[in-house]
Order: structure tokens, then C-alpha cells, then sequence
């Protein structure tokens, strides 16, 4: 884990409301947006996360933090403002491995994403972005965009298999 500044919050689970609606634009870049994005790298790495949205720690902000491995394993760390995805699967294909989410805590499921897909944006200082991943970076790139839009992955499954895997997380009766 790298060294780390910011201070770890609890992770919001399914059902909170701000993990079900679009996070508000950042237009601000001062001190709080450095200190809130330390916090999500704090709060990912004591989650043992690979990607974690602002909203996840109760945050209605448009940032995403992140630290996963492409497709060839090369680890790439950082965090993106205001996101903008583009996916290319009819370029590159689809990935139809399992994803999982820290506010679903513990099970996975299959799930197809495009195996290339990138986010534009800005940094904490408010400078142009671009990320492009393939195969985890791609997914998790996909899934923190999907959160700050208020869509969580196990929104994209069927009404049962969602239904099961929150009973399994402890979070539906």
C-alpha cells in the first residue's frame, strides 16, 4: 500500500441515497478537494479497494480515486474530477469477468464491460485528464464512472441475482 495522507471514512453501503443518484459536478479546486480525494485514497487502500467514488464515502461530489492493474499488470494509481467515459467495445471487445464493490461488501458477479474503455477529466488542481485501461483498469474505470452517475454494478444484473447477492452482502432481509 503506498504511503498515504488522507484520513479513512467509512464506506457507504447499498441503499444510502447519495449511492443512488448523480453526484453533483466539482467546480471548486482548493484545499477541501485535495484533502477529500487523500480521504478516498485512505479510505480505498483500508477497504483493500481498487477504485473508490466520492460517493462512497457519503460524498455527493463527481471524483473517483483508483489503483489497479491494466491488462498487461502494470498498476496505475490516480484520480479523476468530473469524469467523461468513452468505451470502445466494438474496438476491443468485452471483458466478462466478475466485479465486486466495497459498499456490496463480499460477493461478485459476472458482469460484461468493454475491454477498453477511457475517462476524461480533470485533477485536483483542476488540469485536463485522460485515462485509458484495458481489462481491470478498464472495468474499474467503467464502474466508478457508473457510481458517480448513481448506478451501482449490481444495478446492471437481473432483479433476482441482484436481489440474492444484496441478501448475501447483509443488505436486503
Amino acid at each position: 500500500m503506498p504511503t498515504v495522507r488522507g484520513t479513512a471514512r467509512p464506506i457507504t453501503h447499498y441503499g444510502a441515497p447519495v449511492l443512488h443518484r448523480r453526484c453533483a459536478d466539482v467546480t471548486t479546486f482548493d484545499h477541501a478537494l485535495s484533502q477529500l480525494i487523500d480521504d478516498m485514497f485512505a479510505s480505498m487502500y483500508a477497504a483493500h479497494g481498487v477504485g473508490l467514488a466520492a460517493n462512497q464515502i457519503g460524498v455527493d461530489a463527481r471524483v473517483f480515486v483508483y489503483d489497479c492493474p491494466d491488462a498487461d499488470g502494470a498498476h496505475q494509481v490516480g484520480h479523476v474530477v468530473n469524469p467523461v467515459l468513452r468505451t470502445a467495445a466494438a474496438l476491443a471487445g468485452t471483458d466478462d469477468g466478475d466485479e465486486g464493490c466495497l459498499s456490496v461488501p463480499g460477493p461478485r458477479a459476472a458482469l460484461r464491460r468493454a475491454a477498453l474503455a477511457t475517462v476524461t477529466g480533470l485533477d485536483r488542481h483542476g488540469a485536463p485528464v485522460t485515462v485509458s485501461g484495458t481489462g481491470y483498469l478498464a472495468r474499474c474505470l467503467q464502474h466508478e464512472t457508473d457510481h458517480l452517475d448513481g448506478l451501482l454494478y449490481v444495478d446492471r444484473l437481473p432483479d433476482a441475482q441482484r436481489d440474492a447477492l444484496l441478501r448475501e452482502a447483509g443488505l436486503r432481509d
